[in-house]
């Protein structure tokens, strides 16, 4: 018997495994796999997926039920990651993060539970990472320095002068800061207050800030000691493990230290309105134009009943799936609002599940109208009846749902968690979760019999009183509000402080940059070696052939019978006025017209017979050239291989004859708009590392063109300009280039399917212009600051380094990683109080950066950054070194899966990222030395290579002046 033959022979229900009993054995057929759900005498939960997958993945699932907002799951889920009685270094959390080879490691925060997940293809990994987050979850320190470090503290402006203006300070505190002036998180959390006013769900389960520093460390350690017990644990293990060794390390490090304990995490039904509500909310913006969301949403029936949960998504993406859905198209073409407001659909991640429609992008006053065209579509849609063919797209959607299997995005190990912890945290079956074919066969069998759909809308939408519109408008004073009341609350709390308080405050910060700076003894974790990292890259077999001016790879993967085609184009010369059309064509043309149909008709086609289709635009070199560079636009899109056929088809026909109208074209610049802007206050870092790349890097200029904020100013122009007809031209011009360039086809499929006739694209293109090789320059005019509506700053700096081929290379990626595991952690995050500070090396553009995120300080943290090079002159060890070089490793070795496997080899070697390349690139990392990282860091990361770049809501150059530093200042 092979070993995986033996981890596959499963127990059987009723068997005893130690203190565990076997409940239920299920197959899962869709994955290949089997679940195995068990209950320990302990009364904790575990579900294991054997499925032959070498991508190991855990979890630990605690419900989480807050009676407030201040915060005390979330501010649990860090400090139980600082310290804990095998492992009491002060952070083995992000110690372990460079000593492991993990795909995946996190701990996150919803409503009303808190996870602790981690993947790995590593088996030694694996249980060197369950060892640690087993010790953190049930046996943390819980120290009051950690609880005043990420939660929430006093601290005077110089910590140890009793003299300067006392502060609020945390990580917490400041990361919930910046999340609350974002209109999405703000809408979130006022929608589970409006429609659950009476439970856990009306609380923030992040903390809200005025309501963090209420929080007390006894609060946060009775918290821990009620809710992180067995009794209340559900435990995930997945993939290619011997289930009886992992339950006897849960039994040897955890259970055998417990004895029974009841805690009530029940959650109630909420008791259902007798009349329909309004809500009204803010948040700090200063659009008022366009600012404002309107959303109309119900609370539905349980989210545990498996046949309610898949009609209620089914008919979500029925009515808002798409362009042409009968709810999202009367929406957009009111012209009332920009885009579907945040939160549209059905939501099944509250006990009881909930359904809401609305517009964004809305001036104030618009609430009637809103609310009044939701309810008005809805009845039309009852009276006049669904297509069935709009249905019958939507199942499709489901099929290939349940088929594909990938790790784009995020492991699939993990997916399979997410999706089985819904019901089974609420007392459902978690098979439902996982398996939807007896709830599809008995759907279909009633569509047969009967409308289905139209019912639900008319009895659980239009006739139901529990219903809430809330509105969202933006409040160009709020912010300046909250920062006054801030500092109210911190009078009113210190109001009464004697000079013992101030000197206690003064103590207890100098104890806490003495306990940041201790050096504990990693040593005590476990830990990978550079042994542990595999030599060499997959080489994935694929064929190619000439077609015409087309080059196709194919490649025979076990995709579960579903087909995927990649098309990159790599095009001609692009004319400077076309370069920022290139991302906006790419938006526009999977979402309008082709081939003599509509936006509507192709909407309808795409999900009908294929699983989404999609354009981005890119930008590539070779590996030892920074300056020749060329342009992509690749279109992407799968398929049930019975559709192989028209994937080609939809392809062939948004690529060759795509067709952009004036109207269409305005909702969708809209739409992008609203996007790009409500994505500044929560990714301001990535922003910030684009702008500062754009001034040393011309293939950072061009992405900056791209996805940065120059894209988000140019549509800006367009939109509240009057340039959609040059637009429109500059479109088809696009069109036409694209045909002359050189498409580069890889199909993926099973090896039965992979002989799909490709030539309805290839031989379209017929044009023998050369690729061209763009010459953009970097963004010159020297530190570029742009402000929004966000109490906390984004920072970044970037320098232009060396190509992939070059010796340094390596020693650079190298070198982020030990400045951000060892250096930008303590000094940005725990000291400074940002939620996060790193160092990245971008191998391909040879960029370097380092950026902060929802960071208070500015001037600060540029002194950091510019204090790494004094940094590696301090006593560093070949232990710090080699988890470094571990840490860097994992860039190299992305986790892949059949969907993606052959794509990245395939496209990987025709720009000249071989194998071969690739590897010796991996055998100098595994090379490199200290003394390399102080060599590279003197050569590359020099002042006169720098460009410097933030994301803040004020005018840095009052502070920045002593730096010299002057910043260009824009509103964005």
């Amino acid at each position: 018997m092979t070993t995986t033959e033996r981890l596959f022979v499963l127990p059987a229900v009723g068997d005893r495994l130690g203190r565990y009993t076997v409940e239920r054995v299920e197959d899962l057929p869709e994955m290949q796999g089997k679940l195995v759900l068990l209950r320990h005498d302990l009364g904790a939960r575990h579900a294991h997926v054997a499925r032959d997958d070498d991508n190991l993945a855990f979890g630990v699932t605690f419900p989480t039920v807050p009676k407030d907002s201040t915060g005390v799951a979330h501010i649990l889920e860090h400090v139980v990651l600082m310290g804990s009685q095998k492992y009491p270094v002060g952070d083995p959390f992000f110690a372990m993060l460079p000593r492991s080879l993990n795909t995946f490691m996190n701990a996150m925060t919803a409503s009303d539970w808190t996870t602790y997940p981690f993947s790995t293809r590593n088996e030694k990994d694996f249980y060197n990472l369950l060892g640690v987050y087993l010790d953190a979850t049930f046996f943390p320190l819980l120290r009051y320095e950690s609880f005043r470090q990420d939660g929430h503290r006093f601290e005077f402006e110089t910590p140890n002068d009793p003299g300067t203006p006392l502060k609020l300070q945390g990580v917490v505190y400041n990361e919930m800061k910046g999340a609350m002036a974002s209109p999405g998180s703000v809408m979130w959390r006022s929608f589970g207050k409006a429609l659950y006013p009476d439970l856990t769900y009306a609380n923030n389960s992040g903390g809200a800030p005025e309501d963090i520093p209420n929080l007390t460390y006894e609060g946060l350690r009775a918290f821990h000691a009620a809710h992180y017990h067995p009794s209340n644990a559900f435990f995930y293990t997945y993939g290619r493990l011997d289930l009886p060794r992992v339950l006897g390390e849960i039994e040897t490090h955890v259970m055998s230290k417990f004895s029974p304990q009841t805690l009530d995490v029940s959650i109630p039904d909420q008791p259902s309105f007798s009349e329909p509500q309004r809500v009204d909310v803010t948040y700090p913006g200063t659009d008022v134009e366009r600012g404002g969301q309107v959303s109309v949403a119900w609370k539905l029936g349980h989210t545990t009943n498996p046949d309610q949960n898949l009609r209620w998504s089914v008919l979500s993406d029925v009515l808002l799936g798409n362009p042409a859905a009968p709810l999202t198209r009367p929406l957009i073409e009111s012209g009332i609002g920009s885009a579907l407001a945040d939160l549209s659909g059905y939501r099944d991640n509250f006990r009881e599940g909930a359904f809401a429609a609305g517009l964004k992008g809305l001036g104030a006053g618009k609430a009637d109208e809103v609310e009044a065209l939701v309810l008005n579509t809805l009845r039309s849609i009852v009276q006049g009846g669904i297509d069935p063919e709009l249905i019958e797209s939507s199942l499709h959607q489901f099929e290939i749902g349940q088929r594909e299997v990938s790790n784009s995005g995020y492991p699939y190990g993990l997916q399979v968690m997410f999706r089985l912890l819904g019901p089974w945290l609420y007392g459902g079956d978690p098979v439902t979760g996982l398996r939807l074919e007896a709830e599809l066969n008995r759907l279909r069998e009633d569509l047969k019999a009967g409308p289905v759909f139209e019912p639900m809308i008319q009895e659980e939408l239009l006739d139901n009183p529990h219903r809430v519109t809330l509105v969202l408008a933006p409040d160009p004073e709020l912010a300046a509000r909250s920062e006054q009341a801030e500092r109210e609350l911190v009078e009113r709390l210190s109001a009464a402080f004697t000079d013992e308080d101030r000197a206690r405050i003064v103590r207890e910060s100098l104890q806490l940059q003495e306990l940041q700076a201790q050096e504990s003894d990693p040593d005590v974790l476990p830990t990978l070696t550079l042994a542990d990292v595999p030599p060499t890259v997959p080489r994935v077999p694929y064929t190619t052939q000439e077609e015409g001016r087309a080059l196709v790879g194919r490649v025979p993967q076990p995709t579960g019978g579903l087909t995927y085609l990649d098309l990159q184009v790599r095009l001609p010369e692009v004319p400077a006025d076309l370069l920022d059309t290139l991302p906006l064509y790419a938006y526009a043309v999977t979402r309008s017209g082709a081939a003599g149909q509509d936006y509507l008709a192709i909407a309808r086609r795409i999900e009908a017979v294929t699983g989404g289709v999609s354009a981005s635009v890119g930008v590539g070199g070779r590996p030892d050239d920074l300056d020749t560079l060329r342009l992509t636009v690749t279109f992407s899109g799968k398929a049930l291989s019975r559709n192989g056929g028209a994937l080609i088809g939809v392809l062939r026909d948004l690529i060759q004859a795509p067709e952009f109208t004036r109207e269409r074209l305005e909702q969708l610049l809209k739409q992008r708009l609203a996007g790009l802007k409500a994505s500044v206050v929560n990714a301001g870092n990535a922003y910030a590392e684009r702008l500062a790349a754009a001034q040393v890097s011309p293939a950072g200029n061009i992405e900056e063109h791209f996805s940065g904020l120059t894209a988000l100013e140019h549509l800006k122009q367009i939109v509240e300009g009057d340039e959609l007809d040059a637009l429109l031209d500059r479109l088809n011009r696009v069109r036409d280039l694209l045909l002359q360039g050189r498409p580069l086809l890889c199909l993926t499929a099973t090896e039965d399917d992979l002989n799909l006739d490709l030539t309805p694209i290839t031989r379209e293109f017929t044009g023998d212009s050369p690729v061209g090789h763009p010459h953009p320059g970097t963004l010159e005019g020297g530190p570029r600051a742009r402000l929004t509506d966000s109490p906390v700053a984004f920072n970044a700096v970037a320098f232009r380094t060396v190509p992939y081929t070059h010796p340094d290379s390596p020693a650079l990626l190298v070198l982020s990683r030990l400045l951000r595991s060892e250096y930008l952690l303590k000094e940005i995050r725990e000291k400074g109080g940002a939620y996060g500070g790193g160092a990245a090396f971008d191998a391909r553009a040879g960029v370097f950066s380092f950026s902060s995120y929802r960071d208070p300080h500015i001037t600060r943290t540029y002194e950091v950054f510019r204090g790494a090079r004094q940094f590696l002159d301090t006593p560093l060890s070949d232990r710090e070194l080699t988890e470094a070089i571990l840490s860097a490793s994992k860039t190299l070795d992305p986790l892949t899966s059949p969907d993606t496997a052959g794509r990245l080899r395939f496209y990987g070697d025709q720009a000249g990222y071989t194998p071969e390349v690739q590897e010796e690139y991996k055998a100098r990392l595994l090379k490199v030395t200290l003394d390399d990282l102080k060599r590279v860091t003197d050569a590359w990361l020099t002042p006169d290579r720098a460009g410097y770049a933030l994301v803040a809501g004020r005018d840095p150059n009052a502070e920045t002046e002593a730096l010299g530093l002057q910043f260009e200042v824009q509103a964005i």
